[in-house]
């Protein structure tokens, strides 16, 4: 009797516990909520779902959104963008939000754009409300050297068929700061940019700089123009100091050139001295050799000290009337004076 009474309590618990664990298997409560919703699901889909373990709630209720607002999808496109590791809930919505404004995306289409790594229903609102991009400050120069600091507001719409490939926000701002430096820089003085600030929008917009972009450039606004330095001046200035450092340099060569060449000259001097001094020191050997040998008397040896002292004494009066062209103090008639 015991043990018939243990297994009509452990039948009921097995009963219980196989129920819990099928219907968390089966989300029943889910596929009540999609039948109410008009949503014909069947168990069988989404005991599919479990086994190739996609969540059904990230399924039906994006479902339910697009039923309730007449977009034509099917539970199996859905369930292959899930597995394909796209977004359904966020391209549901893109679907429902182009369709309240009148935008034609196709199921597809937002798929794709979802893959492709593009926020689709940030794209669809911006085809709505267009979006503002502020630039940073561009600096240009213009011809007259005057730098002028710019900064651009761009209002852009999404274009939806050029999100695939097309580039975006950063390609925009650099081909904003291209013309704004074009525009700058091909002006003859920075007062007609500063008068006329506009003409960057011009210059910006003919361009056409939204080809190849998932944007469609709406309008181009500047937002502030500032002056900044003198370039040209800086430029001349830096120049000048240049020019002048050469100068210097080749006027230290010319220097240095002139010195080595003095250096040189004095060299050969002393060259030349030494010859003098060492022929000098030959001539009181010849003298003792001539006489010597009786090829000059001793007469002749007198002659030729007498014209020496008188050759000495006069370089001596040359020397002392010859300062000023005046005859010298000293001489025998400095007492008469």
């Amino acid at each position: 009797m015991y043990y018939m009474g243990a297994i009509g309590w452990i039948i009921p618990l097995i009963v219980i516990v196989f129920l819990l664990v099928l219907l968390n298997f089966i989300p029943i409560g889910l596929w009540i909520s999609a039948w109410a919703a008009g949503v014909r699901v069947g168990l069988l889909t989404l005991v599919g779902m479990r086994l190739r373990r996609v969540a059904p709630i990230r399924i039906i209720m994006p479902m339910i959104k697009a039923v309730k607002a007449g977009i034509p999808v099917s539970v199996d496109k859905l369930e292959a963008h899930h597995l394909a590791g796209g977004n359904v809930d966020r391209v549901v919505d893109a679907l429902i939000a182009a369709q309240r404004a009148d935008i034609g995306l196709p199921f597809e289409r937002a798929a794709a754009i979802d893959l492709a790594g593009r926020n689709v229903l940030e794209a669809v609102q911006m085809s709505v409300n267009p979006k503002v991009i502020e630039t940073p400050v561009v600096a240009a120069v213009a011809k007259d050297g005057i730098e002028l600091k710019a900064k651009a507001r761009v209002t852009v719409r999404a274009n939806i068929d050029r999100l695939i490939g097309g580039a975006g926000e950063a390609t925009v701002i650099a081909r904003v700061g291209e013309g704004i430096v074009t525009t700058v820089g091909s002006a003859e003085s920075h007062k007609v940019v500063l008068e006329n600030p506009d003409m960057i929008s011009r210059t910006v917009l003919n361009k056409g700089l939204d080809d190849g972009t998932a944007f469609e450039i709406l309008s181009i606004d500047i937002a502030d123009v500032d002056v900044g330095r003198n370039i040209g001046a800086r430029l001349q200035m830096d120049q000048a100091e240049a020019d002048k450092n050469i100068a210097q340099a080749k006027a230290a060569e010319r220097r240095f050139a002139a010195l080595a060449l003095e250096q040189e000259n004095k060299a050969k001097v002393q060259e030349m001295r030494a010859l003098v001094v060492e022929a000098e020191a030959e001539v009181p050997r010849a003298l003792s050799d001539a006489l010597r040998t009786g090829n000059m008397g001793a007469m002749d040896y007198y002659n030729l000290l007498n014209l020496k002292a008188d050759t000495q004494m006069r370089d001596s009066i040359s020397r002392s009337t010859g300062r000023a062209g005046m005859p010298d103090d000293s001489g025998p008639d400095a007492g008469m004076k």
